[in-house]
């Protein structure tokens, strides 16, 4: 009896000691796989906390233009809403048929704005305000590819017809290569810098982490300069120039 109980026992410290090996290396098998995950995610911690500079550029491009916008209309008045409109509708053909008679193309010429609103008049004797009537207002966009026409489109366009004019712009037919520039120069600004505050600072520049084209292009604004000549007789105008900007900012990596 003693001989089988000792057995019995030894038999069982070997099953229970076999299960505790068993579970210890369950155990540690997931410990082993999270090590290298876990090394992993410090090495990227490390890439991430990498010393960084951003900086923005700016780009500009000077430009004489060869185009001109005209926005100019005719404003009437009348007793009724129809009475308004056409009376508006007359004046507005005609000014439509002097430009055409001036030279400009029908895709040069392009309704902007049409309506008609009552006018209303202060009348403290009825206590309020009461509609005296209509006003009709119709804009239209007139694109000059001629500057050296510019005058004479605007005389073309005020004689027996046009009352309202909101203004002129001048532009470029073709801004994609001035813009090219901007952006080229753009870079060029934000490299220099880079390199004076990476050096300022004792390191260098390494690999750009990003680039991207931040607040866009600046549309083209009129600098004038007294530089137009207008034919005799025509209304004068001075062309200036048109600046066309970028703005990038580029993301470096800083070398040590």
């Amino acid at each position: 009896m003693k001989a089988k109980m000792k057995t019995g026992m030894v038999k069982g410290g070997m099953a229970k000691g076999g299960k505790a090996a068993l579970l210890a290396m369950a155990l540690a098998f997931p410990m082993l796989m999270v090590q290298p995950a876990l090394a992993q995610q410090v090495a990227g911690a490390s890439m991430a906390t990498a010393p960084m500079i951003q900086v923005t550029g700016e780009g500009r491009v000077a430009s004489a233009p060869d185009m001109a916008v005209i926005s100019l209309g005719v404003t009437t008045e009348g007793d009724n809403a129809a009475e308004a409109l056409a009376a508006n509708s007359a004046a507005i053909a005609r000014v439509i048929d002097n430009l055409r008679a001036a030279g400009m193309a029908d895709r040069d010429i392009q309704t902007s704005g049409l309506s008609i609103n009552p006018n209303w008049q202060s009348d403290m004797s009825k206590g309020g305000s009461t509609i005296s009537g209509y006003i009709a207002s119709n804009m239209i966009a007139v694109r000059v590819r001629a500057l050296d026409t510019l005058g004479a489109t605007l005389d073309a366009a005020v004689k027996d017809g046009a009352n309202t004019l909101n203004g002129v712009e001048f532009a470029l037919q073709d801004p994609a290569p001035a813009l090219a520039e901007a952006r080229k120069r753009a870079v060029a600004d934000a490299l220099a810098k880079a390199q004076l505050m990476a050096e300022a600072a004792g390191a260098k520049l390494g690999a750009i982490q990003s680039i991207v084209e931040g607040g866009g292009e600046m549309p083209p604004m009129p600098m004038m300069r007294m530089a137009a000549e207008a034919s005799a007789g025509a209304v004068p105008v001075a062309a200036g120039e048109t600046a066309t900007q970028a703005r990038v900012t580029i993301v470096w990596q800083l070398d040590s």
